[in-house]
């Protein structure tokens, strides 16, 4: 079965934030379908439009490992309702410039956790609404608002100890590599009609 290779975006650069431990049990999850690796942003510069024209170093290594993926993987807390400040610093420059867009296409899902019940339902929806300008089809179901994460649903490991979530977790996992598998497969379909046609 051919492994999709995918970019997982973690909105919160703390050591140990728990949506990098969901991210990275997710990793482990679904290594038999998927190849994920996290793409760093606490690094890139805030941008500004005065230099996309000579980008920094940082932004040109982020979106050529944007450009390489097969899908997305947004997994991210909630910021005062919204997405944290990094994530969408991230998401403006790999937009950049105009027409030049990384993001353009690929297929992606949006994982949100929180140790309150909402899940990070708000944050969760506003990426949502940047996803469809960026032309980005984002998987729908199962929907992955992630409550009552802390760090005690983890093991020293990293492993997730809640079997609920754990089992969350994984389906999550399997519905996002047929995802991309599906995405791949129709435009696939599409380029060889279109040869044919032609």
């Amino acid at each position: 079965m051919e492994k999709h290779k995918i970019a997982i975006i973690v909105g919160s650069h703390r050591k140990e934030s728990v949506n990098r431990k969901v991210a990275q049990a997710m990793r482990t999850i679904a290594g038999d379908r998927l190849d994920c690796s996290i793409v760093e942003i606490g690094n890139l510069a805030l941008f500004n439009q005065d230099i996309e024209a000579d980008p920094p170093a940082e932004w040109t290594r982020f979106k050529q490992a944007i450009a390489a993926a097969d899908g997305i993987l947004f997994v991210t807390p909630e910021y005062n309702r919204s997405i944290p400040g990094a994530l969408k610093n991230a998401i403006d420059v790999g937009s950049r410039p105009y027409g030049q867009s990384a993001w353009e296409r690929k297929p992606a899902a949006i994982v949100t956790a929180s140790p309150g019940g909402i899940g990070g339902f708000g944050a969760n929806h506003q990426l949502r609404q940047a996803c469809v300008f960026l032309d980005m089809p984002v998987m729908q179901q199962p929907e992955a608002y992630l409550g009552h994460v802390t760090d005690k649903s983890f093991g020293e490991d990293g492993s997730l100890t809640d079997p609920g979530l754990a089992k969350l977790v994984g389906s999550i996992a399997k519905a996002f590599a047929d995802w991309v598998g599906l995405i791949k497969s129709g435009r696939a379909a599409l380029a060889r009609d279109s040869a044919h046609i032609g």
